[in-house]
C-alpha cells in the first residue's frame, strides 16, 4: 500500500538547488547558500569549527544561552575568546561591540545572535555590522529566531556567516537549516588547517564538492520530508508577502507586550524596553512568589494548544515565554494565551484584569 508520505519520488539536484535559491531571495543575499540536514546547531557549529582555530581571538556576543554555547565551541577549537555578556533582559548596544574591538584589536571573528527566542531579546544587527566590517573581522550571525520575523539582510549589513532555521517564524520544519556563506568567509575556511573536511559539519564539502561542481551533485541523500517541508514554508512566506509575515510577528509581539501590562497581577516584561524586545516571542517575569513554571502549567492544562512555556534552566521559576511564532502569531492567540495566563493569576489569588487585557490586544492590534 503506498503512503504520501513514504513513497515519495527522490529529491533531485536540480530541485534541492531551487530551494537554495528561494532561500537566497528570502535572505536578499548574493553569498552562497548551503542547506544542511540537521537543524541549526548543526551549521552554527560548522560555522565556528570552520572559522575558529588556535591563534584566532574571538569577540562572542553573550545575551542569552546560544552565546554562551557559541562560546565553548569556539574555545573547543582553541581559539582567545573575549565574552562581551550583557543582562539577558535587555540588548548589546554597537558601541559595546566598539569599545571591546577596539580594547582587543587582534580579534578576528565576531559570533552574535540576531534574536533569543529563549530570554525574549534582539540585538541592532545593521549597526554592529558596521563596527565589526570596520574592524575586519569575520561576522558571524545566528538568526534562528529573527528570519521572517524581523528585517534580515546579511549583505547589506556585512554578515559572512548567516545561519537560519525554519521552525520558528517561517512555520517550517526543524530539521533542515541554511546558512548564507561570503566571499570572505570562504576563503578563512578553506585556510584553516582545522575546518572540518569529510565531515557533517564541513561546510567545505558543500563548497568543494556541490558548489563548485556546480550544483549537480549532491553530497548525500537529502532529508527529503523536511526539503519539502522547507520548499513548502518558504512558498507560503512569499504568497504572504515577507512584510506581511514580518508585520504580523511585530503586531504579535507589540500586543502581548500591551495586553500582559493592562492584564495586571504581577505580570511584566521580562525585556525592559519594548525597542530591545524581539518579534519572535516576548518574554514575561512572573509576580514575586508565583512559580512560572507551576503558572504556565495552571494555564496549559485548560488549553495545551496554547503556545506557552516557562523559561530554560535557571530562569524556569521566574520567566514565561510566549511563542507568537509562525501560525501562532495572531491575534486570536494572544488573547487566548493572556486570558489563560490571567485565569492561572486569578486562581492564585492574584487580582487581574482580564477586560482590560483583551481591550489592550484589540487596540495595539485592530486590524487583524
Amino acid at each position: 500500500m503506498t503512503h504520501p508520505l513514504l513513497d515519495l519520488p527522490p529529491l533531485t539536484a536540480e530541485h534541492f538547488a531551487q530551494i537554495e535559491r528561494r532561500v537566497a531571495a528570502l535572505l536578499s543575499t548574493e553569498q552562497d547558500v548551503v542547506i544542511m540536514q540537521g537543524e541549526a546547531l548543526l551549521p552554527l557549529e560548522g560555522c565556528i569549527r570552520g572559522a575558529a582555530h588556535p591563534g584566532s581571538t574571538a569577540l562572542n556576543v553573550v545575551t542569552g544561552p546560544y552565546g554562551q554555547t557559541f562560546g565553548n565551541w569556539l574555545r573547543d577549537c582553541g581559539a582567545t575568546v573575549i565574552d562581551l555578556a550583557v543582562p539577558f533582559d535587555t540588548a548589546v548596544s554597537a558601541d559595546q561591540v566598539a569599545h571591546a574591538l577596539a580594547e582587543h584589536p587582534e580579534i578576528d571573528f565576531v559570533s552574535l545572535v540576531h534574536a533569543e527566542a529563549a530570554t525574549g531579546n534582539t540585538n541592532p544587527v545593521a549597526a554592529i555590522g558596521e563596527v565589526v566590517r570596520a574592524h575586519g573581522a569575520l561576522f558571524m550571525l545566528d538568526a534562528v529566531a529573527s528570519v521572517a520575523a524581523e528585517p534580515l539582510l546579511p549583505d547589506a549589513w556585512g554578515v559572512d556567516l548567516c545561519v537560519i532555521g525554519a521552525q520558528k517564524a517561517m512555520g517550517g520544519p526543524a530539521g533542515v537549516s541554511a546558512v548564507s556563506v561570503s566571499a570572505r568567509a570562504w576563503e578563512r575556511i578553506a585556510a584553516n588547517p582545522q575546518a572540518p573536511r569529510r565531515s557533517y559539519l564541513s561546510l567545505l564539502d558543500w563548497k568543494e564538492r556541490w558548489i563548485d561542481g556546480g550544483r549537480r551533485t549532491l553530497l548525500h541523500a537529502p532529508a527529503q520530508l523536511e526539503m519539502l517541508a522547507l520548499d513548502a514554508c518558504v512558498e507560503r512566506v512569499e504568497a504572504e508577502g515577507l512584510d506581511a509575515v514580518m508585520d504580523r510577528h511585530s503586531a504579535a509581539a507589540s500586543a502581548t507586550r500591551a495586553g500582559a501590562l493592562a492584564l495586571g497581577g504581577g505580570l511584566e516584561p521580562y525585556v525592559h524596553e519594548a525597542r530591545d524586545a524581539a518579534p519572535v516571542a516576548t518574554t514575561l517575569r512572573s509576580p514575586a512568589g508565583v512559580d512560572a513554571s507551576e503558572l504556565v502549567a495552571t494555564a496549559l492544562a485548560a488549553d495545551p494548544s496554547l503556545p506557552l512555556i516557562a523559561g530554560g534552566g535557571t530562569l524556569a521559576k521566574e520567566m514565561i515565554r510566549v511563542n507568537h511564532y509562525g501560525v501562532d502569531a495572531t491575534r486570536g492567540v494572544v488573547q487566548s494565551s493572556l486570558a489563560a495566563l490571567g485565569a492561572a493569576l486569578s486562581g492564585s489569588g492574584r487580582p487581574v484584569d482580564l477586560e482590560a487585557a483583551r481591550k489592550a490586544v484589540t487596540e495595539t492590534w485592530p486590524n487583524e
